[in-house]
């Protein structure tokens, strides 16, 4: 096994946002049983390091190409497209507009204690993101990497609200 191998390379998965996820599981696993700390409990220094080098690098992967957000910024990132999340917040003037909207939804139900306004938003949201998430996939297959880049970079926004909203669910379910 090559430390210094992309996370597709090590999963032995095709270069691309549609992966098998089943696939995914089970070659984790795989590499787990191969080089989990656990086995080499009686090995020598420089073996357990590396096996937690191991472990910690197929654990890094795994997360990485689990969620569909990450797995496209790393696949960005490795074709060389940089996403600037933490220096370019500037999004099209109808996308904020949008978001305003949404978040303005998200406090009235939560304010108002409204679950089944917000389990509605919440549906309704996942739907918009995964249709998004098939948008990215085609837009991979056409290795258009700029339009790509935008589409992460506004689906970054949509899943921080997807997670407020699960938030102000947890908080009205206690």
């Amino acid at each position: 096994m090559d430390l210094t191998a992309d996370f597709f390379s090590l999963f032995e998965l095709p270069k691309n946002f549609r992966i098998s996820l089943s696939e995914l599981d089970s070659r984790y696993r795989d590499i787990q049983a191969q080089v989990h700390p656990d086995r080499f409990v009686s090995a020598g220094d420089a073996e357990r390091r590396l096996s937690m080098q191991w472990a910690t690098h197929a654990n890094e992967a795994y997360q990485t190409l689990k969620k569909p957000l990450e797995r496209a910024k790393y696949l960005l990132h490795q074709a060389g497209h940089d996403i600037q999340a933490e220096n370019n917040t500037a999004m099209p003037v109808d996308f904020l507009m949008e978001q305003m909207e949404w978040r303005e939804a998200v406090m009235d139900a939560r304010s108002g204690g409204d679950h089944h306004e917000l389990e509605h938003l919440h549906n309704r949201l996942r739907g918009d993101i995964n249709a998004h998430y098939d948008e990215l996939a085609e837009l991979f297959d056409q290795d258009d990497h700029s339009a790509a880049t935008e589409l992460v970079r506004r689906l970054m926004f949509l899943e921080k609200l997807l997670y407020e909203i699960d938030d102000a669910l947890a908080s009205l379910e206690e």
